[in-house]
């Protein structure tokens, strides 16, 4: 890769202190190798997503500028995640810390791993609208823009955006 590339990391948690998590996870971000956090959004709590058995999550966005490849900081990011205690034990069930990447520039990934944009971001409206506060005028691949995916989101009312997010 001979420049960098702005990244966008979808941050979820909703056990051992959630609140918490996010933001030492958004730390940790700005200090991953080849890569600089430029901005992060505000902080929302969220319904589950899948099994309602579970407490609501805290999410956010990061947007970082990194010279990992798609494949490097996909690893960088599960690496993290396993600092923060992440158990898989079922689809969509509650973990300590969930990140996804969320886009890579303005490149499609599709490698049995990862894909990219992430395949269920447009349907959610925990990843949309705080992707829109860090980048308004990005569209994706297919041309669809952020700002209009957010709008159409916004009516939903599945989110609370959290009053004190400073980290």
């Amino acid at each position: 890769m001979t420049r960098p590339v702005d990244a966008f990391i979808g941050l979820g948690s909703n056990l051992d202190d959630p609140l918490d998590q996010v933001r030492r996870a958004l730390e940790a971000l700005a200090g991953l190798p080849l890569t600089t956090r430029i901005g992060t959004s505000r902080l929302y709590i969220s319904r589950p997503v899948g099994p309602q058995d579970q407490p609501d999550f805290i999410n956010a966005v990061a947007h970082l500028r990194t010279w990992l490849s798609p494949l490097a900081l996909l690893d960088q990011l599960q690496a993290l995640e396993q600092r923060h205690r992440r158990i898989r034990q079922r689809h969509w069930g509650p973990r300590t810390l969930d990140l996804d990447l969320l886009l890579y520039g303005d490149e499609t990934v599709e490698r049995p791993r990862l894909r990219v944009p992430h395949p269920e971001m447009a349907k959610r409206a925990f990843v949309l609208l705080p992707l829109a506060e860090l980048a308004p005028r990005w569209r994706l691949p297919d041309g669809r823009s952020v700002a209009d995916l957010a709008a159409g989101m916004a009516a939903t009312g599945m989110i609370e955006v959290l009053p004190d997010t400073s980290y």
